[in-house]
């Protein structure tokens, strides 16, 4: 499986994201998180993947998960909410998001992406 970033163009984390991927020569699969937002099973399976906590998926700083006071109405959601919740909008998804066979990643930690990447 050839690894997907799922980005938003206009992000600039997700910009420095992709420089940085094609400044390596990492060969990866980019899918606009906008236009083809993950579904609540792709989200699923990369959380659990992760082995990272689900709040780490949702783009905390965003204008939507703001507006919809997300920060109050998580805790009180099972994670089944949570992922259908994630899959109406990419926009609430933490971004860029990659994934590969070796792991998934959300957000651009350099290190972690260099071993997520270099073991490819």
């Amino acid at each position: 499986m050839e690894p997907v970033i799922l980005c938003y163009e206009k992000c600039t984390t997700c910009k420095k994201a992709l420089k940085w991927v094609a400044e390596k020569g990492n060969e990866v699969q980019i899918r606009p998180i906008k236009e083809e937002n993950p579904s609540a099973a792709e989200l699923r399976q990369w959380h659990e993947t992760s082995g990272l906590p689900l709040k780490r998926f949702f783009n905390t700083s965003g204008n939507l998960y703001k507006e919809l006071r997300l920060k109050d109405r998580l805790p009180g959601m099972s994670e089944e909410e949570q992922y259908q919740l994630l899959s109406t909008d990419g926009m609430l998804v933490k971004r860029p998001l990659l994934v590969t066979e070796n792991g998934v990643c959300p957000g651009f930690d350099q290190e972690r992406w260099e071993q997520l990447l270099g073991a490819e």
